[in-house]
């Protein structure tokens, strides 16, 4: 079942200038992680520092294989970035409308 994880991200102030250039560079390699169906990454438009990043899976275990590798040999820039640890939330369909 695909699943969306939610990673949501406050950013320092001093990285906002370099910010989308270092995400576009993590982001590629995540779509072209085994079963990413899409990222979108999102600007609150009340607070510039805070950034919402979208992604679709193919499953729960494409995600968990994603975040393994994030975790050992895919690790990123972002915690450069980061004014706060980031906040994963893993959202299944309940019932389409």
């Amino acid at each position: 079942m695909p699943i969306t994880a939610h990673l949501d991200l406050t950013l320092k102030t001093e990285s906002l200038a370099t910010a989308p250039a270092v995400l576009r560079d993590i982001l590629a390699a995540t779509r072209a992680f085994d079963g990413c169906l899409g990222v979108e990454v999102l600007t609150d438009s009340a607070d510039p520092e805070h950034f919402l990043v979208v992604e679709q899976w193919a499953s729960l275990e494409h995600d968990a294989a994603y975040r393994a590798w994030r975790a050992a040999d895919g690790a990123s820039a972002l915690g450069d970035l980061l004014a706060a640890p980031p906040v994963l939330t893993r959202f299944e369909a309940s019932f389409s409308i």
